[in-house]
């Protein structure tokens, strides 16, 4: 399966834009006061969480969301509640505070509810129980990676759409900063991203580990696997990616490179703590308890 995501490649990056531009013109048409300064600030408070959200993706690294993000649903919708109360109850203010207060909240709604899914249909080759698919590919020295040298450890391989992913950076530097424990268990950790080169070898230079960096040339294994995305990376994003890229997937093998753990969201938002696979390892006898 290869999603095509044309669409949503064009929505983030000017959704954002459009509500810093509401969230700034509400809060000084609230700060000029006058009759309308209430509504206004509900405009405001209705235009502030999808701001918030971005801001702690990307400056405060922050590795997952919750599916449903309800404490900003209730603030968008409790920001349309104070402009709605003032236009149709209080009769201070008119059509303006209220239009602005609801866009906002919609805009919010549509990147929870459809831009943050892929509708995606789970890989059977990528699930519980089936044996690694055979692959090889290149790291970031060119040098040919095979994925049977996976045989004899247990392995987390990580598809990861690119370094412009503030969650799939976030996750890696989750499992880098537990690489003690994982080295000390035997287990083998490869990134799998089809961003170029020079990026994945920035983010090898980054953590100085010895992980896997390996590169998708063409997103190649990403179609045979079906978690390919036609189109994902949104526009207006720097730096010369291509523009298509993977489902974000977690895979976990045991020595014999049986799938014991797969995650396959579908909410790029939504991703696996390190203590849940490492669990499931330690239940399947694969390392030490």
């Amino acid at each position: 399966m290869v999603i095509d995501a044309r669409y949503k490649s064009l929505f983030v990056v000017p959704a954002t834009g459009v509500t810093v531009v509401l969230f700034g013109a509400s809060l000084y048409a609230a700060l000029l006061g006058g009759n309308e300064a209430t509504a206004w600030l509900g405009a405001a408070i209705a235009s502030l969480p999808l701001l918030l959200l971005m801001t702690s993706l990307v400056l405060r690294s922050v590795s997952r969301t919750s599916e449903n993000l309800p404490l900003l649903i209730f603030m968008a919708l409790a920001g349309v509640l104070v402009a709605v109360w003032e236009q149709f109850f209080e009769g201070t203010s008119g059509w303006q505070p209220t239009s602005v207060a609801v866009a906002a909240a919609l805009i919010l709604l549509v990147y929870i509810f459809w831009y943050s899914r892929f509708g995606r249909i789970e890989s059977m080759a990528l699930s519980v129980g089936a044996r690694l698919p055979q692959f090889t590919l290149a790291d970031t020295d060119r040098n040919e990676f095979d994925s049977k040298s996976l045989l004899g450890s247990p392995a987390v391989l990580m598809f990861y759409r690119g370094n412009w992913c503030p969650l799939c950076m976030a996750q890696i530097r989750e499992i880098a900063d537990r690489y003690q424990e994982l080295e000390a268990m035997g287990i083998k950790v490869v990134l799998i991203s089809p961003q170029p080169e020079e990026y994945s070898r920035k983010l090898a230079a980054q953590y100085n580990l010895p992980f896997e960096y390996l590169i998708d040339s063409d997103n190649r294994l990403a179609i045979e696997l079906g978690i390919a995305v036609q189109n994902g990376v949104p526009i207006g994003m720097p730096g010369g990616y291509s523009p298509d890229t993977v489902l974000p997937t977690l895979v976990v093998c045991n020595e014999k490179g049986t799938i014991v753990f797969s995650d396959q969201t579908d909410n790029y938002r939504v991703r696996p703590e390190p203590d849940v696979f490492l669990a499931i390892l330690r239940r399947s006898g694969v390392i030490a308890k």
